[in-house]
């Protein structure tokens, strides 16, 4: 064994293990960035709560509440240098919606839409149906040495019939609606969807072009994971909701 090669090896028994403590325990700071997180706004005078409004390029402001789904973490609506530190929750299922839904990514379903059909193994096929590059990296992301989701025996897949989910990235369009379709008919039953970061969840920026398609409009479970770009830790924390397995601090394997 040359000497470089045992130098690394030196240097890895020092370092340790590097693989996230997640989902076993809470995420730490470092894994919850501030795209992660949903602004924590405070009370104004009406003109300044409007004016506050205004600065928000979807649409996602009301008072002091913000919708999720459109939130895109610019941080326009905090003051100047403040980043968004709110909390982080973990994904929510919504119910399937009929043909046609606007898709306004305006809060959870109840828990009681997700049969959570998927035992301790999920393949996923990721989809891009027109991103900024931004969330695929998070999900690449997942599959490095520190993320490692194959731990959790959650695997990525080249082909929609080898899969359980779709993983969606990127603003749906009409364009789309029919490879969509073809896709998720592929796809082996039981299936579901997880629509990543703000553009699959409401269409971010692009929510009111009028070529957009509703990922919810799909007649299959679909679970949201808000942000721009989410976390790597919480595309994890919705795939492992796939397969019945909720984010729990102190959870053990």
């Amino acid at each position: 064994m040359g000497e470089p090669m045992v130098g690394w090896i030196i240097q890895a028994v020092r370092r340790g293990r590097l693989t996230t403590r997640f989902p076993r325990a809470a995420p730490t700071e470092e894994e919850l960035p501030p795209t992660a997180r949903l602004p924590v706004l405070t009370p104004l005078p009406s003109e300044a709560s409007r004016l506050r409004e205004a600065r928000c390029p979807t649409e996602a402001i009301e008072g002091t509440m913000i919708d999720d789904g459109r939130c895109l973490r610019c941080a326009r609506c905090l003051p100047p240098g403040a980043p968004a530190q709110g909390p982080w929750d973990g994904p929510e299922p919504r119910p399937p919606r009929g043909p046609g839904s606007a898709g306004s990514g305006n809060g959870p379903g109840p828990d009681s839409v997700w049969a959570a059909p998927f035992a301790r193994s999920l393949h996923v096929f990721p989809i891009d149906v027109g991103s900024c590059q931004a969330c695929n990296l998070e999900v690449l992301a997942l599959a490095n040495p520190y993320y490692d989701a194959s731990r959790l025996g959650i695997f990525f897949t080249p082909t929609p019939r080898h899969a359980d989910l779709l993983l969606v990235m990127g603003v749906p369009t009409a364009a789309m609606e029919e490879p969509f379709r073809r896709t998720l008919e592929a796809m082996p039953t039981p299936k579901a969807i997880v629509a990543v970061g703000a553009c699959a969840v409401s269409g971010g920026l692009f929510r009111h072009l009028p070529g957009r398609w509703a990922v919810e409009s799909a007649p299959v479970p679909v679970i949201y994971v808000p942000g721009c770009p989410p976390a790597p830790v919480q595309i994890l924390a919705a795939l492992r909701r796939a397969v019945g397995t909720p984010r729990a601090e102190g959870e053990r394997r």
